[in-house]
């Protein structure tokens, strides 16, 4: 069995596996992007494709949605030339449970993937094309915190930011520059609304990736290289949204072992891969089963009907820093924190087996979330 979409229509074998397979035209899933694209995602690692991608296939599997996902790197091409595409942008969801077991899943939302590559005319005028679309409602990111960055420890702008903001829309290269330039592109076109979604686990990550794409509109407004309106289009919330989100959702990287299952039961071509960027990538993903998103439903063009989706809340505003709060400062990374060096002394390699086998570890982890987080942390209400 290989990761192809003329092996799909061979279900048998899939289900021998006990492979679950997408339960929609892929064909008719990919002409109706093409035709009316609504959701991009910039970021192409492992979180994407165990959840964002996982989601929309949920409400494509069940008719609520008819459209998949344009998925777009801007870091590490390779990903995109090694596990995206000589798949057919199939990929393999293996979901870990408490109890041992495992559920694998083909996942088959990914319309198409792509490259945010000025330098490659064929990737680079399809996200124009899908930019200058009005159908176009969310575009998220999971390109982690750093990638919002555009300055220096010293506060200043970085040189090649600074290059952008001299060479305007139509010549930037640095990834929140190109992201800035393809929000250009949409203005120049209609100006049709738009939700610019982070979807990376940092505190108020709207705010983030605003700040680093205003950056770019007041440079480009105030030195003649980019018309007025354009800063304008992307203050006004009513026009580019910029909501705020909490994820979680641990996805390690390509377990070798995992690998190893997968082609013993008869799955071809698992191996992980190492990038020249030294990102750890598979045809696979390995990822814990909960998974929460809150997001801020501020959505000025519509959106996909994402609370249908497995753990995801649309709330608003301070219910997001609510639960953001909740999970960094109690129940998730004090946990963590406070367990992990104390499990690695003892020699346990996974926190699974040191909760699961260790009555103390497990008092512990009870202790810090229950006794000392929870009764001083507000309650977001939702979760």
């Amino acid at each position: 069995m290989r990761l192809l979409d003329s092996e799909l229509n061979n279900k048998e074998q899939w289900k021998k596996a006990e492979i679950k397979l997408p339960q929609f035209d892929r064909q008719a899933m990919k002409e109706a992007t093409k035709k009316t694209p609504q959701w991009v995602h910039f970021g192409a690692g492992n979180i994407f494709r165990a959840f964002p991608a996982a989601l929309q296939q949920k409400l494509l599997n069940e008719g609520i949605e008819k459209t998949g996902i344009i998925v777009a790197e801007g870091y590490d091409y390779e990903i995109i030339k090694k596990a995206y595409r000589p798949q057919d942008d199939l990929s393999l969801l293996v979901t870990l449970k408490a109890n041992g077991t495992i559920e694998k899943t083909v996942i088959g939302s990914l319309a198409e993937s792509l490259t945010v590559d000025r330098h490659d005319a064929d990737d680079w005028g399809r996200l124009k094309e899908i930019f200058a679309s009005d159908t176009l409602q969310m575009v998220s990111f999971t390109i982690t915190e750093k990638g919002y960055s555009i300055t220096s420890p010293d506060g200043a702008f970085r040189a090649d930011v600074k290059a952008d903001f001299e060479a305007g829309p139509a010549n930037a290269d640095s990834y929140i520059g190109k992201l800035a330039a393809l929000c250009y592109w949409r203005y120049t076109n209609g100006a049709a609304p738009l939700a610019l979604v982070s979807m990376d686990n940092c505190s108020h990550n709207g705010d983030k990736l605003f700040a680093a794409v205003d950056a770019y509109a007041k440079a480009w407004t105030e030195n003649g290289k980019a018309e007025k309106g354009f800063l304008e289009y992307i203050e006004n919330p009513a026009k580019v949204s910029f909501p705020w989100s909490m994820i979680d959702k641990i996805t390690p990287r390509p377990s070798e072992q995992i690998a190893e299952d997968l082609e013993a039961i008869g799955v071809e071509d698992m191996q992980p891969v190492i990038t020249g960027k030294k990102t750890y990538i598979a045809p696979f993903v390995n990822a814990e089963k909960p998974q929460y998103l809150v997001i801020e439903d501020s959505f000025p063009n519509g959106r996909p009907a994402l609370e249908k989706g497995f753990g995801v809340y649309m709330a608003d505003r301070e219910t997001v820093n609510l639960s953001e709060r909740m999970k960094v400062t109690v129940c998730l990374n004090p946990v963590h924190s406070a367990t992990g060096p104390l499990g690695a002394v003892q020699g346990y390699e996974l926190f699974a087996h040191m909760l699961n086998t260790n009555d103390d570890m497990m008092k512990m982890a009870r202790m810090i979330a229950y006794d000392e987080g929870l009764p001083v942390v507000p309650n977001p209400g939702i979760l």
